[in-house]
């Protein structure tokens, strides 16, 4: 059984003036103990051997993607999977998008880390487009798409929620014309073929238990919403055993955002 986790850890971990959050993320890390995690807002990462060192605490190898205009995206590998492939989906993204290929008992697993724009639904709309073109050159049965996608489930209704939320932070969800929320960025990779794995498996409404954020850390562009998804082909999503957001403990105070992790019927090759 593979083990998959996805989790902004929120500016790399670390509070500008503030605390260090790294001991909590690389602790909550450590207990769940996946064997892909694709992590976002890796802020520093990319400098003074940061990556390689937090990599090395939770006993895996980073595949770093660097930003054009934001922060870092990975994907942390257990040893025990053998890499095919390392790189980056080649498009502006606010932040980025990593993609990494490795070997597993069903045929090789293609894994994107990636954060869309906070700020503009047209721009996540695009960065969407670009990443559904990037799984479809895959050619491949078994991809996995995770990430902060800032991006609100289409199946749910948000009108209550996003009347918690101030002006400012509520248009970051609303079409042009003030009113309709934006669902674009998951309904483009769902009508790609990508499947929402959360109410797949996890036996709860998406907008009850699947909650990603905010945690008690904070946030307050959030008003209980869920914006980290794990999107995986027909066949990833079969293999789909058990889907979770990990909530108490370190989880509640190492970020803005809680992980997600997803069981998948899958072993190293």
């Amino acid at each position: 059984m593979l083990r998959v986790m996805t989790w902004n850890i929120r500016t790399g971990g670390r509070d500008r003036g503030g605390a260090d959050r790294l001991g909590l993320v690389t602790g909550v890390v450590a207990a769940e103990h996946p064997d892909l995690l694709a992590v976002q807002e890796l802020r520093d990462f990319d400098r003074d051997g940061l990556l390689a060192d937090v990599a090395d605490r939770v006993g895996m190898r980073p595949h770093l993607a660097r930003s054009c205009f934001g922060q870092p995206v990975a994907v942390l590998v257990r040893p025990s999977l053998r890499v095919r492939y390392a790189g980056r989906v080649r498009r502006p993204f606010h932040h980025a998008a990593a993609r990494v290929v490795v070997d597993t008992s069903a045929g090789p697993l293609t894994v994107f880390s990636t954060h869309l724009s906070p700020y503009s639904g047209g721009r996540r709309r695009m960065e969407a487009d670009w990443l559904a073109a990037a799984v479809r050159r895959t050619g491949g049965e078994l991809t996995l798409l995770a990430g902060d996608l800032n991006t609100l489930d289409p199946a749910v209704d948000h009108t209550a929620r996003l009347a918690g939320l101030s002006a400012h932070h509520r248009r970051r969800h609303l079409r042009r014309d003030g009113r309709t929320v934006d669902t674009r960025a998951v309904s483009r990779l769902r009508a790609a073929g990508l499947v929402d794995l959360w109410p797949l498996r996890a036996g709860a409404a998406p907008d009850a238990a699947g909650l990603t954020v905010p945690t008690r850390h904070g946030g307050a562009e959030f008003s209980g919403m869920r914006l980290d998804y794990l999107l995986g082909t027909a066949r990833v999503a079969t293999l789909t055993r058990q889907v979770r957001v990990v909530r108490g403990g370190d989880a509640d105070h190492a970020s803005d955002h809680y992980p997600v992790v997803a069981e998948l019927e899958l072993d190293p090759a």
